[in-house]
């Protein structure tokens, strides 16, 4: 069976979603929400340098983004071990991005409250991009605003046909199937749609 990761990020975790297809026929694997860090001050790197001088800031958001990167690394090595357990292949991994961040510095993005924000959200949706192409998984970056239209542009189905396959998967798993593992499950639809293609 060939599977896909699908993963929506948050603020120190994300929705992991874990798709099989087989024969033409999808099947939900896995599904299960991950930590992206081991402190709770690492969930907001960029806010738990706020108050300090330049030297302690950037060091702390160094230690949170290596934080990050660890887990991220140790949550898609545990994914990877789970499914070849069962012999299947991973064709890649779908993570949902917002609109790319300029490249600040850790000083201007400290200047704006706004900036600390956007920098953290991009955080933890790259340190799973950058795991799963560590680990030589192909990586399908999807603009989380466009997720709808690129379904629909490449899975050649209406919204509501999508929307009704996404609403069978929930009622196979139960809850909980909110927003996070609906998005995760159409990103990980994209990869196998391609592979397959």
């Amino acid at each position: 069976m060939k599977v896909s990761f699908g993963l929506k990020a948050h603020s120190g975790w994300a929705a992991l979603i874990i798709l099989g297809e087989n024969n033409g026929s999808l099947e939900l694997i896995d599904r299960k929400r991950i930590d992206l860090v081991d402190e709770e001050w690492a969930k907001q790197p960029y806010h738990a340098a706020e108050q300090l001088n330049a030297r302690e800031a950037s060091t702390v958001v160094a230690r949170g983004i290596k934080s990050a990167q660890r887990c991220a690394k140790r949550e898609i090595q545990s994914a990877l071990r789970h499914v070849k357990k069962f012999d299947y292949q991973v064709a890649g991994c779908a993570v949902l991005v917002g609109t790319p961040m300029p490249a600040w510095s850790v000083a201007q993005i400290l200047a704006v409250h706004f900036r600390m924000h956007k920098a953290e959200g991009v955080l933890f949706r790259e340190v799973l991009a950058a795991a799963a192409e560590s680990l030589d998984i192909p990586v399908l970056r999807v603009q989380e605003k466009q997720l709808s239209e690129e379904a629909v542009r490449i899975l050649h189905q209406s919204q509501e046909q999508i929307a009704t396959r996404i609403t069978a998967f929930g009622k196979e798993v139960g809850p909980p199937w909110g927003k996070d593992q609906k998005d995760a499950t159409l990103a990980a639809m994209l990869v196998l749609s391609q592979h397959t293609a």
